[in-house]
């Protein structure tokens, strides 16, 4: 794993035209805890490093996406200049653009523009290009994969599920056989969270259905918005999905895994770093990562995820800190990201990397769900949007409302947003 510290001496073309001698500059940036501000930190000692006038700070806020916008919102409505650059969720750049808290990057990327976006990811280019305007670059991708102890499905002759229906069965054997009452058989976010957006948006796409419609309308009355009330209390009831999944947070599913009590983890990219070099991981070497189940085999879905790097509308050091987000968003640090952090790339020839694959030989086959994983909705009342959905997901899968009362109240409060 020595290529996790060993770095190129030489910072890409890409980004060459931006990472020039800076004049004497602090520059401040905000992340999540979530997104490895070790990790960023790294980076930004090799960005100093090159640029010995600039000096780059962490700030780091909220546990969660939702938290760390709330925290965001104050901030900025107070056109607080204190930050320079914000990592933002990928649902985000609609609203920032929006609310007019994020420069425009237009400028900074220049008669470059359309090469520059080119190299991304289609989802990624996509979601960070709103009304024609570049508002944030991309940091890192992500997506939604299966998590599994490979070992326990091996000793008890099981195979990795590729349906829900497949993933029931498996789970209740190994827990019968197991006997093991710590032992949880999957999980999913289900507290009142951002990720429980997904746990509701996933089983809908995999059902063939959407959110809206081709014209933008709620389509919400249909049988595959039944779907996720249908899978998830399903499972619930066989106790595969855990009394308490309405109390379990997004990182919660990695820390349950992490100390050897679950089977199977719905959640993100960068789970797997954290399973394999913690000291305290009681799985190293024993987790397989595999594309989410569907209602058939041949027709899974994924939610999109990632984070992307936004200059704030009210730094004073706009110049110094597009030089810095080009860096940051570089095929040099996409690299580094994932062989430190597990972090997914957001340009398709970093997956076939030798050092890679070293680090995550899972990543040899995530391209092709990354590339497919689909969008939660663009818009710019998007806050409203997931609270309404996040909200009743939870209730139902705490007990507290039917299924019928959930998508009633979704149906009723969305239609006031897509009309």
């Amino acid at each position: 794993m020595r290529n996790c510290i060993l770095l190129t001496t030489a910072v890409s073309a890409f980004a060459v035209a931006f990472a020039g001698a800076a004049s004497a500059q602090s520059l401040k940036i905000f992340t999540g805890g979530q997104q490895r501000p070790d990790v960023m930190r790294k980076i930004l000692d090799v960005y100093q490093e090159r640029n010995p006038g600039v000096k780059a700070e962490v700030e780091v806020g909220g546990a969660t996406s939702e938290q760390q916008q709330q925290y965001l919102n104050t901030v900025l409505a107070s056109k607080d200049s204190t930050l320079d650059l914000i990592l933002i969720d990928v649902i985000r750049p609609a609203q920032w653009q929006a609310a007019q808290w994020a420069e425009p990057m237009d400028r900074y990327l220049g008669a470059d523009k359309d090469k520059i976006m080119a190299r991304y990811l289609p989802a990624y280019r996509e979601a960070n290009i709103v009304n024609g305007q570049v508002v944030a670059l991309p940091y890192f991708a992500d997506a939604q994969f299966l998590y599994y102890r490979k070992d326990l499905l091996a000793k008890h002759g099981l195979k990795a599920p590729t349906t829900w229906a497949e993933l029931k069965d498996t789970a209740e054997k190994v827990m019968k056989a197991e006997g093991n009452a710590n032992l949880s058989g999957f999980q999913t976010a289900g507290a009142p969270i951002e990720g429980t957006v997904c746990t509701y948006l996933v089983p809908v796409w995999g059902a063939g259905g959407a959110l809206t419609d081709a014209a933008g309308k709620l389509s919400l009355a249909t049988d595959a918005a039944k779907k996720p009330f249908e899978l998830w209390g399903g499972l619930k009831a066989s106790n595969v999905l855990p009394a308490n999944i309405a109390e379990i947070p997004t990182d919660r599913i990695r820390q349950n895994m992490q100390a050897g009590n679950l089977l199977y983890g719905m959640t993100w990219g960068y789970v797997w770093n954290r399973l394999q070099n913690d000291g305290d991981s009681a799985v190293k070497d024993k987790i397989g990562v595999v594309p989410l189940p569907g209602f058939t085999a041949d027709k899974a879905a994924t939610c999109v995820g990632g984070w992307q790097i936004a200059i704030s509308s009210y730094s004073k050091n706009k110049e110094a800190a597009a030089k810095l987000a080009l860096f940051l968003s570089s095929p040099e640090v996409s690299k580094m990201q994932a062989i430190l952090a597990s972090h997914l790339p957001v340009f398709p020839e970093v997956y076939t990397d030798a050092a890679v694959l070293e680090a995550n030989p899972w990543f040899k086959d995530a391209l092709p769900v990354v590339q497919s994983a689909r969008s939660r909705p663009v818009t710019p009342r998007y806050n409203e949007v997931s609270e309404i959905i996040r909200t009743n997901m939870n209730a139902y899968l705490a007990g507290s409302k039917t299924a019928e009362a959930a998508l009633q109240d979704m149906s009723t409060r969305l239609g006031g947003i897509y009309r």
